[in-house]
């Protein structure tokens, strides 16, 4: 259990992250912040470095049993920070408007209880993971050779959903996150005078009949299996001059679908449609994909433990609002253990995520970290052991 001074030392901590926000594949310095203050709970491992700056404390009973990992993110965003508040980030376009200094705070508070009620069996692994907000950390921290050694049989999360009641938490089996990426279409022809357009080759025309034909890929409607949307984000033709007729443009194309092998499908059909536009007006292509995310898929039995367990901690729970059009990129730890995303409410009216004016209400401390504590406890129980006592396992905010 959380006694107040913890709860007092937590938020300072999860404040001071919140003042020095970085960005996805840059997290050195809250990588840094983080690794001191798992050192301080004496856990049985620290792993660093997975897949970019990801680091990974492992709490091991010495005993058989299954290997617990609970997720949060170390990154930021690229957003301007617009809040009136004495944590505000100290990083001109960078903050942490999405949670993830709440999230941090919530899994270290699970450390403290872990390192102070040791678990009976098995392990419980925290992973505080890099490049979640561009969909590339998950999949490079599975791939580095040094997470085999805390593959995990279950895995969890909490990410923090606006919308919802304060201390709310939404969960289902099934889908949880669409699967996304971004598709860059470069175009390229020949410039010419504006006087004499005639003389060059513009992609113009071919990308105003791409726009709409990439948009009727998808439709808009309710997340269900087939659930397909193509949203054009960025386009650009020629450069801003009115004596130049265009020779290049380029197209950004988000694709959204229910599911891995439906995204496939739909970058495929993108990239015919835009090949024969091309193709048709004589013009070169060229494709670049980024930020590209996996379903989140919940386990049924992961979410059947995360019930009894919110159930067991007093802590409301319902599917509504779900599934999300949003991505995550949480969805590959499902691939290898049985795992489960949880949206936690941090209130009807609180800013939205990614919104400039957002930050992570550090009421939320308590009931996200009771939630994990719950879930450890029920898969792994706890030694009979007495607690640590009055020795320091707090870092330094």
């Amino acid at each position: 259990m959380l006694t107040g001074t913890d709860l007092d030392e937590l938020t300072a901590f999860r404040r001071e992250l919140h003042r020095h926000p970085e960005l996805s594949g840059q997290e050195v310095g809250t990588a840094s912040m983080i690794a001191a203050a798992l050192r301080d709970l004496s856990p049985s491992r620290i792993l660093t470095g997975l897949g970019g700056h990801g680091v990974a404390a492992v709490f091991d009973s010495g005993r058989e049993g299954p290997t617990v990992l609970f997720r949060a993110e170390l990154d930021g965003l690229p957003i301007e920070e617009r809040n009136d508040i004495a944590w505000a980030s100290l990083h001109a376009g960078k903050s942490h408007v999405c949670g993830h200094d709440g999230h941090m705070a919530m899994l270290l508070a699970l450390g403290r209880m872990a390192a102070r009620r040791p678990v009976a069996r098995g392990r419980a692994v925290l992973l505080f993971q890099p490049a979640e907000e561009d969909g590339s950390g998950a999949l490079a921290v599975i791939r580095d050779p040094a997470f085999a050694a805390i593959r995990p049989d279950w895995a969890f999360a909490i990410h923090v959903l606006p919308g919802h009641p304060f201390g709310h938490v939404a969960a289902r089996a099934g889908l949880i996150n669409c699967a996304s990426m971004g598709l860059r279409i470069a175009l390229s022809g020949k410039t010419a005078h504006a006087a004499d357009p005639g003389a060059g080759l513009s992609p113009a025309r071919t990308v105003a009949s791409l726009i709409p034909d990439l948009e009727a890929l998808g439709r808009d409607g309710p997340v269900d299996e087939g659930f397909r949307l193509v949203t054009i984000t960025h386009a650009r033709i020629g450069e801003p001059s009115f004596g130049v007729a265009p020779g290049e443009a380029e197209l950004y194309a988000t694709l959204r679908s229910a599911s891995d092998a439906q995204l496939d499908d739909l970058e495929t059909a993108a990239r015919g449609l835009a090949a024969a536009a091309a193709r048709d007006a004589g013009l070169g292509l060229r494709f670049e994909t980024c930020d590209r995310f996996a379903a989140s898929i919940n386990d049924p039995e992961a979410v059947a433990v995360a019930a009894a367990a919110m159930g067991a901690a007093g802590i409301t729970h319902g599917e509504a609002g779900l599934p999300m059009r949003a991505s995550e990129d949480f969805g590959v730890f499902g691939w290898g253990a049985k795992a489960a995303m949880l949206c936690l409410g941090p209130g009807e009216d609180h800013p939205a995520l990614h919104n400039p004016d957002y930050d992570f209400p550090d009421a939320l401390l308590p009931v996200g970290s009771a939630i994990f504590e719950r879930i450890m406890r029920d898969l792994l129980g706890h030694a009979d052991a007495p607690p640590a006592g009055d020795r320091p396992l707090a870092p330094e905010a």
